[in-house]
């Protein structure tokens, strides 16, 4: 992610359960494909574990990016409860 996405996140933890919940499964997918790419040969079994990792760490990215989107055009639009 951005460095800028990173910051908004940091924000947005201490207030947000759902963006917390994805980002702490984004980093253990981020560990467990990590240990994939550390073995260098992987069984069919284990390619098949990779892929579905890599689907849904892609999956949690893409709500989180909705959360972050979501958030930023809140604060993009003019307070009109005045």
């Amino acid at each position: 992610m951005e460095p800028k996405d990173m910051k908004l996140i940091e924000e947005l933890l201490p207030q947000d359960e759902e963006l917390r919940r994805l980002v702490e499964e984004h980093q253990a997918f981020e560990k467990e494909l990590e240990r994939f790419s550390n073995k260098r040969y992987l069984t069919p079994a284990e390619e098949l574990e990779k892929k579905r990792i890599q689907k849904l760490k892609l999956a949690g990215k893409d709500k989180i990016e909705a959360i972050l989107s979501s958030y930023r055009k809140r604060l993009s639009q003019p307070d009109t409860s005045r």
